[in-house]
């Protein structure tokens, strides 16, 4: 009979030892858990550009995370997702820090939102120019537009640049370019800290991105024959040209076609960009599309050249198109006054479409 208490006493003991390790077990869990869930560096509110490829699974994206630090580990970021039945995550490139928990990032990647809306930020849009980007930032920061201007006419500070990125050259130091950045700040919303965010820091941050976007090209750019600047002024005149990507490489294909053969390229927005006023200001002036200026495509003594620089800001179709231009016999486009673009082959077909045009009212009239 004592054989027997002392049995069931030492397999009470077990039982009890048992129980006390899984539940020594279960809290270690919960506590590395909850630890695993929360920011991997709460101090740290510096971006990091992410990419989700579409069609990516829980794994994948686990992994692309914890690659770039800002989850601390796949698993938990596995059981998390698991646990609140998400699977309706969105591709895109997202820009994440790693102040942020486990709830935040997989809230931005089920919404699509590339940034924290609740972070102050600055946007520059596709086929603005460097004068509007100036206004956004005085609009924003507590930098004058003065400031921005002063900085790109920094002589130290762009040979600064010149050494720190491959794609920005001596070319950019031409006297008769208005903003030596025209054109190299990438076109996207970047968080900064605060509204005494210096222009130095919003700039690093942009020419960052642009550099991101043009490794991809790299090789291509350093076999194209043409040279960063002249890829970017290209890129920036089939932005303001086409509204939309459909019909980016053909308007690549014209520039191209008219360059080789010596002809002037005859763009309308460069001449708004020569004499500093914006699309939607006005109509041009005849004198203005016939006065000499290194801008101006539509003026004299400008066959087989392009502008001397850039014209806007530049998304990335507007950089594949010009990198990739389409094989056409295309020698003239025209865009009505809703954007849609025509293209022809010769001059008498280039007529009838004017003339069309004006038939039906859609004609950009001069003054």
């Amino acid at each position: 009979m004592e054989k027997n208490i002392c049995k069931l006493g030492k397999n009470k003991l077990i039982i009890l030892g048992v129980i006390a390790f899984l539940l020594l077990a279960l809290i270690i869990s919960l506590i590395w858990y909850f630890v695993s869930i929360s920011a991997v560096d709460k101090s740290n509110n510096n971006e990091i550009e992410i990419t989700i490829p579409l069609g990516s699974s829980s794994n994948n994206i686990a992994k692309i995370l914890k690659d770039k630090q800002i989850i601390r580990n796949e698993m938990s970021f596995r059981i998390y997702v698991k646990m609140n039945n998400i699977t309706d995550f969105k591709a895109g490139t997202y820009y994440l820090r790693q102040n942020m928990n486990l709830k935040e990032i997989t809230n931005m990647l089920q919404t699509g939102v590339m940034h924290d809306p609740n972070q102050l930020k600055i946007t520059y849009i596709e086929g603005k120019n460097f004068r509007w980007l100036a206004k956004e930032i005085s609009d924003i920061t507590n930098n004058t537009e003065e400031d921005v201007f002063n900085l790109v006419e920094n002589e130290e500070y762009i040979d600064s640049l010149i050494d720190k990125y491959w794609f920005i050259t001596e070319d950019i130091k031409n006297e008769d370019i208005y903003y030596s950045l025209e054109g190299y700040l990438f076109p996207d919303t970047y968080a900064i800290q605060s509204k005494d965010t210096t222009v130095e820091e919003i700039f690093e941050k942009m020419l960052d991105r642009m550099e991101n976007i043009l490794n991809e090209y790299k090789e291509t750019i350093e076999n194209n024959g043409y040279s960063t600047h002249k890829i970017l002024t290209i890129a920036s005149i089939i932005e303001m040209e086409s509204m939309n990507e459909e019909g980016r490489k053909d308007v690549s294909s014209v520039i191209y076609n008219r360059l080789e053969k010596n002809m002037p390229i005859q763009s309308d927005v460069t001449t708004y960009y020569a004499f500093k006023i914006d699309m939607g200001e006005r109509d041009l002036y005849q004198k203005e599309i016939n006065t000499y200026n290194p801008y101006n495509t539509r003026g004299p003594n400008m066959n087989g050249k392009l502008p001397i620089g850039p014209i806007s800001s530049v998304s990335k179709s507007s950089i594949e198109a010009a990198l990739n231009p389409n094989k056409t016999n295309y020698l003239f486009f025209v865009a009505d006054k809703n954007g849609k673009l025509y293209f022809t082959e010769t001059d008498e077909e280039h007529n009838q479409i004017i003339n069309q045009l004006k038939d039906e009212g859609l004609w950009l009239e001069y003054n």
